[in-house]
């Protein structure tokens, strides 16, 4: 069993329903515009709007299916031949709805149905595209053109060149200079002590000599 629409339905069932808004249909083509409850105008829209779609296809296998859901030759011949040149450049939105109050004795909401036939003026596509790179160039191409961009863009004079710049000590060049500093200053005590003990011994043997002669 079909699932039914959303909303309420129209008629006795879905048969009088389909008949209902072909019925409909027929006279918004023939008339362009009619006046008719709220509830019936939103349910004929998707209808209209799908038979107008395949009017604006124009061929055979189009007019079979628009014939299939209006019965009256002459109202789908208008549609095919008055209608659908007149929103050929309109994308969607063939009908317009206007509320126009409630209506006496059961203060139903009225409201008027049309068809919109005014001409459409498509607005210019302003999108810019990006050209695409010729067959053959590659990314590494362009890599170069961008190297020789940046080698050709001017320098600041404000900015002192690094070249000008004087080179500053590094840590590991300071804590070698230490290193050499205290290497030579330990040498330099080393030799000292071993002079000093040279001179202590040749002191102590001095004596023992002369107590031999």
């Amino acid at each position: 069993m079909p699932t039914p629409t959303k909303g309420p339905r129209l008629g006795g069932g879905p048969a009088h329903e389909r008949l209902l808004l072909a019925n409909l249909a027929a006279a918004l083509f023939t008339h362009k515009s009619i006046k008719t409850t709220e509830t019936k105008a939103k349910r004929l829209r998707p209808v209209a709007e799908r038979l107008i779609t395949f009017a604006k296809r124009g061929d055979l296998h189009a007019r079979r299916r628009v014939l299939a859901v209006i019965g009256d030759k002459s109202v789908v011949h208008e549609l095919f031949t008055e209608i659908a040149p007149l929103v050929e450049h309109r994308e969607g939105g063939y009908t317009r709805i206007t509320k126009l109050g409630f209506r006496k004795g059961d203060n139903a909401s009225m409201v008027q149905i049309e068809l919109v036939l005014e001409p459409v003026n498509p607005k210019p596509k302003s999108a810019k595209r990006r050209p695409e790179p010729a067959e053959g160039t590659s990314a590494a191409a362009e890599k170069p053109a961008k190297a020789e961009k940046a080698e050709a863009a001017p320098v600041d004079e404000t900015e002192a060149p690094a070249e000008d710049a004087p080179a500053e000590e590094t840590i590991a060049e300071v804590e070698e200079t230490a290193a050499e500093d205290t290497a030579s200053t330990e040498s330099e005590d080393v030799a000292e002590e071993v002079a000093d003990a040279d001179a202590e011994v040749a002191a102590e043997d001095a004596p023992a000599e002369d107590e031999s002669k």
